[in-house]
């Protein structure tokens, strides 16, 4: 008897732009701040706090249709193994009024005790804690708007960046700071980009058929630097969520 695997051996990561994808597929992953609900610590005044990362989805195929109508309809999926090796890993997920909740207030609590030049180190270890911790449903922010969103489903891994040239955390006002924000994500562009080379991709999604064409002139004329056998074998990944949707 078949088992039916709950998860992939393979990460995706999907955008809503064609565009967007011919970039990543040329340049790799550009680490950009994104709002994260905090709520559920139940901090005084704070509701969104942003953090540099990038995510994808331990999905099966099955249940990608669903994924890719909220977050866009073309993306890469890469191993498992290349996200691990550039410090990605699954997020934790904090459920109700779970005594992880408690535990991270008693934790920030215990800077009172520290010398004020050890206190910043301190929140910096807390912040990359919680920069990989959610709630199992909560709010995000998507084009300006609050929308509600079930995030346990999505069975999310990050990569999120350390490097001592850029910020660890934004807070909401420095977010909605159109200047703020493209400065440090500049900075990120600058020193964090996540490289991949075409062995490590394993799908290439794109919404229609009528998109295939496009990337597969784009993978002769802008990715000519690998060797053409790569590329060759690249091409063949590229698929059509379209195509996907029906066989599923």
């Amino acid at each position: 008897m078949s088992i039916l695997k709950p998860k992939s051996h393979t990460l995706f990561h999907f955008t809503k732009n064609k565009d967007i994808l011919k970039q990543i597929l040329k340049d790799g992953f550009w680490p950009r701040f994104c709002p994260e609900d905090i709520k559920w610590l139940s901090y005084d005044g704070f509701d969104f706090v942003a953090y540099p990362m990038v995510c994808f989805c331990d999905i099966p195929l099955s249940r990608i249709d669903e994924h890719v109508g909220f977050y866009g309809n073309y993306g890469v999926g890469l191993t498992k193994e290349w996200v691990e090796n550039n410090s990605g890993t699954p997020v934790q997920y904090i459920s109700g009024s779970n005594h992880l909740i408690e535990t991270f207030k008693t934790l920030s609590g215990y800077s009172e005790h520290l010398e004020e030049d050890h206190k910043d180190e301190f929140y910096k270890n807390i912040r990359y804690v919680l920069a990989h911790t959610k709630p199992t449903q909560g709010n995000m922010v998507i084009n300006g708007e609050v929308v509600e969103k079930e995030f346990y489903q999505e069975s999310e891994w990050r990569c999120v960046p350390k490097h001592g040239e850029i910020r660890d955390h934004l807070t909401r006002d420095e977010f909605d700071n159109t200047s703020a924000l493209e400065e440090n994500n500049h900075l990120t562009l600058e020193y964090c980009k996540l490289r991949f080379t075409p062995s490590d991709i394993k799908y290439i999604f794109v919404k229609n058929d009528s998109d295939i064409p496009s990337i597969i002139n784009f993978i002769q004329t802008e990715l000519d630097n690998f060797p053409s056998a790569d590329l060759k074998i690249l091409m063949s990944r590229v698929i059509s969520l379209e195509n996907i949707k029906r066989d599923m």
